[in-house]
């Protein structure tokens, strides 16, 4: 079976997670981010957008060429 190529998402933490509930900040926290202005690099999949829909205010994403 061959394996699917996905989509690398492309994410930028652009503000900070201070003041937003504690779930909220592990999810910024589990996403890889540590400090505002981290790039992160992720495949995609439907847990990801998931999270990314839930701190879609503090971050920006831009969708990079498909995997190799």
């Amino acid at each position: 079976m061959a394996k699917k190529k996905g989509k690398i998402l492309r994410v930028k933490q652009v503000k900070s997670g201070i003041g937003y509930t504690v779930r909220t900040k592990n999810t910024l926290k589990a996403l890889g981010f540590r400090n505002v202005g981290d790039v992160v690099e992720h495949k995609e999949n439907d847990a990801l957008l998931g999270m990314l829909d839930k701190v879609s205010h503090l971050v920006e994403i831009e969708t990079v060429d498909e995997e190799k």
